[in-house]
């Protein structure tokens, strides 16, 4: 029996909603919100004068995206988001009627009303495209998103990240969730001594996006206890790349079975939730609570039916206090204003329209 005494040193269970597990999420549809006809027409009503002027995307606010009906009920889904479960997924946006702009209007009119854009890379792009690019995450400056390899589970530099899907694969590319919550209570009852070092700081790399006076790599505990909130962050393939960096903190045996056993709990089909996304799905995730990963996937041979989701990083209004630490990566921690990639060179930010 391991030694029950880190118990008195982490946090308590956690109970209610974020503490969910794959297939009991799997037995309910309360979080597939389908679009009626009224919300696509707001939407394109709202889209048309942006688009015929060619609007900078990466201006559009809330403001200047009305949706009288659906807006509030958005607005709750955010709650849903930020204080129940963790996650939502939009259906039925007619992406197959769209060109490219429109389709990035919508999905980012639509998230300005979750919250502010924030840079997913060191080119300031505030709206990603995740794409196979025929690379591969041996290279260090090459980011998971960008290949068609499993990204296994992990968390965004953000409050809520969201993907709308264009295009799906020929096969695989399964969206699948899991609780960080549900993982941080399946180690305390079976390994305390094991969890209570994932609250102590732990290198993770920056793949080569460094902001100014910063380290290749960022040390932030996988757990976080903060003003009554458990927060994760973790990208494990990250974290062992990190330890090719000179200077980086090496990680111990005991850390390396922590870990395993975090990997082994969220890759349990009884913790996790596997998803198919459909062309026009909006998936909106709160890193804080939940890991999202993708299975690998094949790829259509023609470049016009190939694999394609937008996605947005999101800092949000009302979101929890994160501890100061998060400032490694995150750049600040203040509510509202926080989160994404911003290093020396970085342009102002901008919502590409091609996958470069």
């Amino acid at each position: 029996m391991p030694d029950s005494h880190p118990l008195a040193t982490l946090p308590p269970e956690q109970t209610g909603p974020a503490a969910w597990y794959g297939p009991d999420m799997a037995r309910r549809t309360d979080w597939i919100v389908s679009l009626t006809p009224a919300d696509i027409a707001e939407i394109e009503a709202a889209c048309r004068p942006l688009v015929a002027r060619e609007a900078d995307i990466a201006g559009v606010t809330r403001a200047g995206f009305p949706l009288p009906g659906l807006g509030p009920r958005v607005l709750a889904l955010l709650d849903e988001q930020l204080n129940g479960r963790g996650f939502v997924l939009l259906r039925g946006l007619p992406v197959e009627r769209y060109d490219m702009r429109m389709a990035a209007t919508a999905f980012f009119g639509i998230g300005a009303w979750l919250g502010s854009a924030r840079s997913q890379n060191a080119r300031g792009h505030v709206l990603g495209h995740v794409r196979d690019m025929g690379l591969s995450s041996r290279d260090p400056a090459v980011r998971i998103y960008q290949t068609n390899e499993r990204q296994t589970y992990h968390t965004d530099s953000c409050d809520v990240v969201g993907l709308l899907c264009l295009k799906t694969a020929k096969r695989g590319g399964l969206s699948t969730l899991v609780s960080s919550t549900t993982i941080f209570n399946e180690m305390r009852r079976c390994r305390p001594d094991l969890l209570a070092l994932l609250f102590q700081p732990i290198a993770t790399d920056r793949r080569g996006e460094v902001p100014d006076g910063m380290k290749p790599w960022f040390e932030i505990p996988v757990f976080n206890w903060y003003q009554g909130h458990l927060t994760a962050l973790y990208q494990r393939q990250y974290i062992d790349s990190a330890q090719r960096l000179p200077g980086a903190p090496r990680l111990s045996a005991d850390q390396i079975a922590a870990l395993d056993l975090f990997d082994a709990l969220a890759n349990d089909p009884a913790l996790h939730l596997h998803m198919e996304f459909r062309p026009g799905d909006m998936q909106f995730v709160h890193n804080h609570t939940l890991l999202h990963d993708r299975t690998a996937f094949e790829d259509w041979d023609e470049p016009a039916r190939r694999r394609h989701l937008l996605r947005l990083w999101l800092a949000c209004p009302g979101a929890r206090p994160l501890p100061p630490v998060f400032a490694q990566r995150y750049g600040k921690v203040d509510i509202g204003d926080r989160g994404g990639i911003i290093v020396p060179g970085t342009v102002a930010l901008n919502a590409p329209l091609d996958a470069v």
